[in-house]
């Protein structure tokens, strides 16, 4: 992938043009499913993406004087900082909400693509378009913004529509939810294994560690080099590293610590198991609870989705461990 401060003129017109053509395509398949129930709205939707067909002709009219007509493949998806989007439009009879809330991510994404491109320009013709670009596409946010306003009560609008609520979810709880899944239960299987083919304690603990501050130092790396937050608004991929990487970390130790149970206790193997498992427990509730209160999840689909994860990869810790 390539970085945004690496992208010549050239292929940021080229980029604006693909987007502007998807962004309309999508904005009509929005249209098409509201017609029928909220047919003002689907309107709204109708004119947005006339609008974005608008942009593309614009860009290319611009990209045609300076460089002719053969465009360079070279998509969003090729930039780092993207964020990738879920076919959601591929799906019928969306709520409003969900609708408005993915066109004002889009929105809000075309604005900054614009903005820092529009820095980056050096051709007055290309960065006065960008920057026109710009402001349309955060008047296009504002209105996505309000577009249920007459369909949600205060409470739930303000909670809804806080940009930085939206901000802390991107820039915190998701890598923290990723960092914590993925210690909370890719750490199972090695730590369970090692549990069940030693019964020694001390050893199992000292797997656990290891597994979890291996995974937790992976997790920050991956995080950090995904996305380096110049688009989405998701912050410095420092602090989102160090967040990934803390909770996956702690997600790790979590059922690691219950081994420190010293072996020269009776039974100190099943003891230290047992509060392991109840660990567990409490992390998977937590992982489906954050899921649900951040992530749009219904709790008992979240909750069954991470059990039904975390309890195989137990199993096949267990079984791994007393083979």
């Amino acid at each position: 992938m390539k970085a945004f401060a690496d992208l010549s003129e050239r292929e940021i017109l080229a980029i604006g043009v693909a987007a502007e053509e998807e962004d309309a395509r999508i904005y009509f398949a929005f249209a098409e499913d509201l017609a029928g129930r909220y047919p003002d709205t689907a309107k709204i939707f109708e004119e947005m993406a006339e609008e974005e067909k608008g942009h593309r002709g614009r860009l290319l009219q611009m990209y045609e004087e300076r460089f002719g007509k053969n465009l360079p493949p070279i998509r969003r998806e090729d930039v780092k900082g993207f964020l990738k989007r879920r076919p959601i439009w591929l799906t019928k009879n969306l709520s409003l909400d969900t609708i408005r809330k993915q066109a004002e991510t889009m929105e809000f994404q075309a604005a900054r693509f614009y903005s820092k491109a529009a820095e980056q320009a050096t051709d007055v013709g290309v960065k006065r378009l960008l920057g026109d670009l710009a402001i349309i596409e955060q008047g296009h946010e504002d209105l996505a913004h309000k577009l249920t306003e007459s369909k949600l009560t205060p409470d739930a609008r303000k909670k809804e529509d806080d940009t930085a609520r939206r901000m802390f979810v991107l820039q915190y709880v998701q890598p923290g939810l990723a960092g914590l899944m993925d210690g909370s239960v890719s750490t199972l299987a090695p730590l369970f294994a090692a549990a069940f083919a030693t019964h020694a304690n001390w050893s199992t603990f000292l797997v656990g560690l290891a597994a979890a501050i291996g995974a937790g130092i992976s997790m920050a790396f991956a995080e950090a080099l995904s996305d380096d937050g110049s688009l989405t608004g998701r912050g410095a991929p420092v602090i989102r590293g160090a967040v990934c990487g803390l909770m996956t970390a702690l997600g790790g130790l979590g059922h690691a610590l219950p081994y420190l149970v010293p072996d020269a206790w009776a039974n100190a193997f099943w003891i230290a198991t047992t509060i392991a498992c109840v660990v567990v427990f409490f992390e998977l509730w937590a992982i489906a609870y954050i899921r649900a209160r951040f992530m749009d999840t219904p709790f008992l689909q979240a909750a069954f989705q991470v059990v039904i994860g975390g309890v195989l990869v137990l199993i096949a810790g267990i079984l791994i461990g007393g083979a």
